[in-house]
């Protein structure tokens, strides 16, 4: 059977020698399909294949038509927005993710971020500290929780919103359940976003939860830039100057706010929460067990997609 690891871009050399000690070591073929610059080739590459490793490439119905012997498809890493998984699900193709891969990755960039909004970009003026400050949690996944794990270092008091984790685990990890959004971002100064682009997400943070803040708010976002309303996002930093916005994924209108809030928003040139030597190691050869253990037993613990 043929393992195709299709990148853009591409992994770390040492990644690519995990995975590729885990599938030829089951047996299986490996073929790389790196820094491709154009999607034919793509669609060429998986007309054999069996199973297909990917990173923020997209898998459309495009792709899954012409990999008539797909069964499986991993994407390396949390989010899998990248994939049509109604479409894989018509074509009978198995989707899984690699949940908590890059979570540590991302919970540190959170922080990096956050240290420099407080101290004012680092523009030689006189910030604030984020001991005894609050910080809400949108969201108590596996990054979520590795936020929470940071901010205890830095002496933070902490709260989560998450309706499909249990108070208890939420509480275990020695934070705060709220049960309203709004609650979210009124009680806490920061406010870090780890919620999954879905139809119930896309848009729901704009104006109306961003004004709830307090003073000096800072809403912090490593998921994904779908989720926020950027109009009412604009309309939050114009009424309200003493927030600001951090991001590792650009909004569509960043020229404009970087324009019109200097000193108040930040955004990495591109998303790179993940963009970790580690991360990238762990998430890679996590994807190659995965497929293993899929083509070889079955399992598909890891599945996001309809049986």
């Amino acid at each position: 059977m043929k393992v195709l690891v299709a990148t853009e871009k591409p992994f770390a050399a040492v990644a690519v020698e995990g995975i590729r000690k885990e599938i030829e070591g089951a047996g299986y073929t490996l073929d790389l399909l790196e820094k491709y610059t154009d999607k034919a080739q793509l669609l060429a590459a998986v007309a054999d294949a069996d199973a297909l490793i990917v990173r923020s490439d997209k898998v459309d119905a495009e792709v899954l038509d012409a990999a008539r012997q797909l069964k499986i498809v991993v994407r390396a890493g949390a989010g899998y927005d990248n994939i049509d998984l109604a479409a894989a699900t018509a074509h009978n193709v198995c989707v899984e993710n690699t949940p908590g891969q890059n979570s540590n990755a991302v919970a540190e960039l959170v922080f990096g971020m956050t240290v420099m909004a407080v101290r004012n970009m680092y523009n030689g003026t006189s910030g604030t500290e984020l001991k005894g400050k609050r910080l809400g949690i949108h969201a108590f996944g596996q990054v979520g929780r590795n936020v929470a794990r940071i901010a205890k270092g830095f002496g933070m008091e902490l709260s989560a919103l998450d309706p499909y984790c249990p108070d208890a685990a939420i509480e275990e990890a020695g934070v705060r359940p709220v049960h309203s959004v709004e609650d979210l971002y009124r009680d806490n100064e920061f406010v870090s976003l780890h919620i999954p682009a879905t139809a119930e997400t896309r848009g729901s943070v704009g104006y109306d939860l961003i004004t709830l803040m307090p003073k000096g708010g800072v809403l912090i976002n490593t998921a994904r830039k779908e989720v926020i309303d950027e109009d009412g996002l604009t309309r939050a930093l114009e009424a309200r100057p003493d927030i600001k916005y951090v991001a590792d994924v650009r909004p569509d209108c960043a020229d404009a706010l970087m324009e019109r809030f200097p000193g108040r928003v930040f955004f990495t040139p591109k998303k790179m929460g993940a963009q970790t030597a580690e991360a990238n190691i762990n998430a890679g050869i996590a994807a190659a067990r995965q497929i293993v253990a899929f083509l070889r037993d079955g399992i598909d613990r890891f599945r996001v997609n309809k049986a």
